[in-house]
């Protein structure tokens, strides 16, 4: 195993809720870092931050991680959520809520 990988999977399994975003939870740098740190803010909760902009080792090495191309990843208790796209789907669906043990919307 490669040292990224290994660094990888140690943020992955230290953290329950890592995002590997563009920037930082106080200042995302794109839209969909955006979203994702929204959602996750909206949902209340807590989330480890891991800026890939400011270590291109990390920014490449996540997506050959997970085998996903874009950023952000979004990663809960060792498991690939998925980017924002997804984590939006998931959140209007109450998916997200019921992966943290949250009541859905439609129970609120």
């Amino acid at each position: 195993m490669s040292d990224i990988h290994n660094q990888l999977e140690t943020l992955i399994n230290t953290h329950p809720v890592v995002l590997f975003m563009k920037g930082t939870q106080q200042t995302p740098q794109c839209g969909f870092s955006a979203r994702a740190v929204f959602i996750l803010q909206r949902l209340g909760v807590p989330f480890h931050d891991v800026n890939v902009l400011a270590d291109n080792t990390i920014r490449e090495g996540i997506k050959v991680y997970s085998n996903w191309p874009t950023i952000p990843q979004l990663y809960v208790k060792g498991e690939f959520i998925g980017g924002a796209d997804i984590m939006t789907e998931m959140f209007q669906a109450g998916e997200l809520h019921t992966l943290f043990g949250l009541p859905s919307p439609a129970q609120s």
